[in-house]
């Protein structure tokens, strides 16, 4: 990274604004809610935290997340400091609330307009290379399966695997090969086939606005969940285990794109995750590394930070709440794999979007990785 581009990172992120207010203390917090939606009945064994709709709406004019409940609260609490950030004037300020309202919106219908899409993609649409979509040991590197046969044996130790991996001293970021260069540019066609396409595509998280949902696709069963469960739930049992660790249980996993003229880079921020696989596909692309701060709990009046390039076929292994942010890509354009493992074990305890026990909203799939414990008592919610 060069001078200018290291000091343009650190000022953007002594800039960085949080405005997020400490939650107010809920109640009823071991309750679970279900969504009036017809979607909403599945098996029920995965569930959202109810501040899904209410919390960490981005504004990405002003670089802050804030949280909206009614239009009362939302003045109170963010009509006089937004003003310090820009937001000076009435059209200004109802811009910003219809820009909340519409986030609101799509989070309320989101789950119930997924099913739709995956229902009109599984019968209409029609893959360019079908065979994407049933992993195969074909498609990881020779050092990539290596380290998961020595991450299955159960004396292995954690210092055995870090022949695999390169890291930082205390950083727990850890990077290695893991697909074909061949899988990765037909993996890039499949995504790129159906983008072009006119079927609907969902956003792929809350910050970034180009991507694909890998689970409408089609790619859930038979590729993200068992590479999940067979490949890296036996890295992670080595290198997180106090983050899930071997009881990485669910996840969300999508593709996001950075091109000119669209999603050029993406703000500090943490995920709604234990462990994160971050996996640079590859096109031809400049600059756009990540760059790691501190965890989400720590707080310095003057962080440091570490840059790392992307290499196409190469993950970065880290956790969820290790904030950290991607540069502006130069040129060209880029794509990456992004898999956000999950502990209902670890998040049942703590939602990690709220800092509150949750309060489960029946949802569908995998949901945000919360599951219903013994002690819940069912309260229904009538809207």
């Amino acid at each position: 990274m060069t001078w200018y581009r290291l000091f343009r990172v650190t000022r953007q992120l002594q800039t960085v604004r949080t405005m997020t207010l400490p939650p107010r203390k809920a109640e009823n917090m071991d309750r679970e809610v279900t969504l009036p939606t017809s979607g909403s009945a599945d098996d029920g064994e995965f569930y959202v935290c109810s501040c899904f709709f209410t919390n960490n709406f981005y504004l990405k004019d002003y670089n802050v997340h804030v949280m909206y409940r009614d239009d009362v609260q939302f003045g109170e609490e963010y009509k006089q400091v937004m003003k310090k950030y820009g937001c000076g004037t009435d059209e200004q300020w109802n811009q910003v609330l219809a820009q909340v309202k519409s986030e609101l919106e799509r989070r309320q219908n989101l789950f119930q307009q997924s099913l739709e899409r995956s229902r009109q993609i599984r019968t209409q649409y029609r893959p360019l290379h079908p065979q994407v979509y049933t992993l195969q040991e074909s498609f990881f590197a020779p050092e990539f399966l290596e380290f998961v046969e020595l991450s299955r044996r159960s004396n292995t130790t954690p210092e055995d695997v870090m022949k695999f991996v390169t890291s930082q001293p205390d950083d727990r970021v850890y990077e290695f090969p893991v697909f074909t260069k061949q899988f990765c540019q037909q993996f890039m066609e499949e995504i790129t086939h159906f983008e072009d396409s006119d079927f609907p595509k969902g956003r792929p998280n809350t910050m970034n606005n180009y991507g694909i949902l890998l689970n409408e696709l089609g790619f859930d069963e038979g590729f993200i969940t068992p590479l999940r469960t067979d490949y890296l739930r036996p890295i992670c049992r080595l290198l997180y285990p106090d983050w899930g660790g071997d009881a990485l249980d669910s996840h969300k996993a999508f593709v996001v794109t950075y091109k000119l003229r669209e999603d050029l880079d993406l703000s500090y921020h943490y995920d709604n995750a234990e462990v994160t696989l971050n996996v640079s596909l590859g096109k031809d692309f400049e600059e756009g590394s990540l760059y790691f701060g501190n965890m989400r709990q720590v707080v310095q009046s003057q962080p440091s930070y570490r840059e790392h390039k992307h290499r196409p076929t190469y993950g970065l292994l880290h956790r969820g709440q290790h904030k950290h942010g991607a540069m502006p890509i130069d040129d060209g354009e880029r794509y990456n794999l992004i898999i956000w493992m999950r502990s209902s074990k670890v998040r049942n305890q703590l939602c990690p979007m709220c800092d509150q026990q949750p309060t489960l909203v029946r949802t569908v799939g995998f949901g945000d990785g919360f599951t219903k414990e013994t002690k819940t008592v069912d309260v229904c919610c009538a809207s």
